[in-house]
């Protein structure tokens, strides 16, 4: 009877042990969460509502006053605002699109197996690496209408004047797209080709067992099966072409006139201007511009995924 129970207490009493140690391995791959969460709540969480709290008001470095709704109303009653969120919605739209449709074009050729196809990967991302001033003047010189070497170039082939890609209203906005679209088309190159290198060797196997051809491997196999990564290519590029401030800034500044303006510019042009509350709220209606586009596409693409 005696050696019975001095057997059952050591296991009572191991048993809570075993159950914290238990739940301190559980905890313990959330203890490295916590250097990435502080960073995140210091440097995203806490300015942005500090922005949605400074929209209100008009403000300086040293104080602040509350005028509630003012802001915004002087903001949406800029005289270029509409033809600002318009370039915006242009401006993101063809350079996601750009980026979709030639980043799947580029990642299908680089994952042939070519020479030099390591290098030519490395080529195509390479313009990712610049900083986006340091693009923007080059092209600024490079585009010159009188001394531009593109123009040139176009003066050697077709013996005309070439165009004023920068400095003419009707043109400034999509050519500062086609430089992002250069820029920028590395990143979803190799989105895809990390796409197209996850999908199982057997369907490409089967397809050439069954006499396919490249436009029907592409269109059956890769286009269907590399869609995750569309939707990230999608929402990356759509997330920046519409935030797009810098690149713009330093090829037009916004013009000839307001014809390249963007929702960014406008408001750095009130910033410049001292009128910081104002440019704060500019900044508000910024943000949930591109959440009220990006939340339902998000949104969207992802019953898509489900789908296939």
């Amino acid at each position: 009877m005696t050696s019975t129970t001095s057997t059952a207490e050591p296991a009572q009493v191991a048993s809570p042990n075993r159950k914290h140690k238990d739940h301190v391995a559980k905890r313990y791959p959330l203890w490295f969460l916590i250097p990435g969460g502080l960073i995140y709540l210091i440097f995203f969480v806490v300015p942005t509502l500090a922005s949605f709290y400074f929209a209100f008001t008009r403000w300086t470095l040293f104080e602040s006053e509350w005028i509630g709704l003012q802001n915004f109303t002087l903001f949406l009653s800029e005289p270029g605002l509409i033809g600002s969120l318009w370039n915006t919605l242009v401006y993101g739209f063809v350079t996601s699109g750009a980026k979709v449709v030639l980043g799947m074009l580029l990642a299908v050729v680089l994952s042939m197996p070519l020479i030099a196809r390591g290098y030519l990967r490395s080529v195509t991302f390479f313009p990712v690496l610049l900083s986006a001033v340091g693009v923007g003047l080059t092209f600024q010189v490079l585009l010159d209408p009188f001394n531009g070497i593109v123009n040139k170039v176009w003066t050697a082939i077709t013996g005309g004047d070439g165009p004023q890609w920068l400095t003419n209203p009707d043109i400034a906005l999509l050519s500062v797209a086609g430089i992002d679209v250069w820029k920028g088309l590395g990143i979803a190159t190799l989105i895809y080709i990390a796409g197209i290198a996850a999908i199982p060797n057997e369907y490409f196997e089967a397809a050439r067992v069954d006499g396919a051809s490249s436009w029907q491997v592409f269109r059956s196999i890769i286009l269907p099966l590399s869609f995750p990564a569309t939707s990230t290519v999608i929402l990356l590029s759509l997330i920046g072409g519409l935030r797009s401030f810098d690149l713009i800034w330093t090829t037009t500044g916004g013009g000839p006139g307001f014809s390249s303006d963007v929702i960014a510019s406008v408001i750095y042009k009130q910033y410049q201007a001292g009128y910081y509350g104002l440019s704060t709220a500019g900044n508000v209606i910024l943000f949930v511009v591109v959440t009220a586009i990006v939340y339902p596409l998000n949104r969207w693409l992802n019953s898509k995924e489900t789908d296939l």
